[in-house]
């Protein structure tokens, strides 16, 4: 188990791209027993995520175990961020560290960061643990879809 005094959260910089590209592998939902083919993150869909990741308006944050410096989570959105077109926000933190805090320090940090977000649509279901979490910072189910749902916020 991860206390906040086992990781460190750091803003994510054009040379976090490698990573990103790892991030975004965890991130992309699995069916039983099957895990996808790497090379899925080169998809359009997904690559538009981290490709050439870095530009202006980009942002988020990594959490990385301050022993090792294994990273153990990110979050990032594509800017620039505005009320009339929520970002996509991507949100991962790696199998066998979730429930230890870190997701909720990782949304604090983007929350921090980008204090008018008030949308974002995230690529999950409704029933996604991620979604609770989202809830836990004021923000609610606004629209879902087969593949994506918005959430809202009052600011």
């Amino acid at each position: 188990m991860f206390a906040p005094a086992d990781y460190d959260l750091r803003p994510l910089t054009g040379r976090d791209e490698p990573i990103l590209w790892e991030m975004l592998y965890l991130a992309i939902p699995r069916t039983e027993g099957a895990e996808p083919d790497r090379e899925i993150v080169r998809r359009p869909e997904y690559a538009r995520y981290v490709e050439s990741w870095g530009r202006s308006g980009d942002v988020g944050f990594i959490a990385h175990d301050k022993n090792e410096g294994m990273p153990l989570g990110a979050v990032w959105l594509r800017g620039p961020v505005s009320a009339e077109t929520p970002p996509e926000l991507a949100f991962v933190v790696k199998p066998g560290h979730r429930q230890h805090g870190i997701g909720a320090s990782l949304l604090t940090q983007i929350m921090r960061a980008n204090p008018q977000l008030s949308a974002v649509k995230l690529r999950m279901g409704a029933n996604s643990p991620a979604v609770r979490l989202f809830g836990r910072f004021g923000f609610e189910i606004a629209s879902h879809g087969d593949e994506a749902i918005v959430m809202r916020r009052a600011i």
